[in-house]
């Protein structure tokens, strides 16, 4: 699958995510300001409980929103044989794991010719390892207590 076809199914999962996010974040904040939520005493909490549960879903969609622009901004384009990995690179590890270098929305997941791609950044921990990095080179993955050792077999 091109690159740009990948971008565009990252770009619109997150789109819903952000329509999701939008949509709950108006419920809510409407449930908060709600005459029935008003309080009838000093320890009734509920309109207060709604309004952080709003603020939380607003914050939530306000990073999704940025996580959309960011995605729009981003040109993907080809990385060439022996480029260091950066922002925009598909990444295939020797397990057959695939990760795409995204500005936001670590944890991300798409699927891709049957296969599933993983948005990481580069301030995440893999993002770390990763940017910089060639095909060719190894990588130590930490997962609890477990550490593996991959290979980068491709840089697209």
């Amino acid at each position: 699958m091109p690159k740009t076809e990948l971008h565009a199914r990252i770009l619109a999962h997150l789109r819903a995510e952000l329509e999701a996010m939008t949509k709950a974040a108006l419920a809510t904040h409407e449930e908060a300001t709600h005459e029935e939520n008003k309080a009838e005493d000093k320890y009734d909490t509920r309109g207060l409980e709604a309004s952080y549960l709003a603020h939380g879903q607003s914050r939530a969609a306000e990073e999704a929103a940025e996580a959309v622009a960011q995605f729009t901004a981003l040109k993907p384009r080809d990385f060439g044989p022996g480029e260091a990995i950066a922002l925009g690179a598909l990444v295939r590890l020797d397990d057959n794991s695939r990760y795409f270098i995204g500005p936001r929305a670590g944890g991300t997941e798409v699927e891709t010719d049957g296969a599933m791609v993983m948005v990481t950044t580069p301030s995440s921990p893999l993002g770390r390892q990763l940017v910089g990095r060639r095909q060719g080179d190894r990588i130590t993955l930490t997962l609890g207590a477990r550490r593996s050792e991959r290979t980068i077999t491709s840089v697209a």
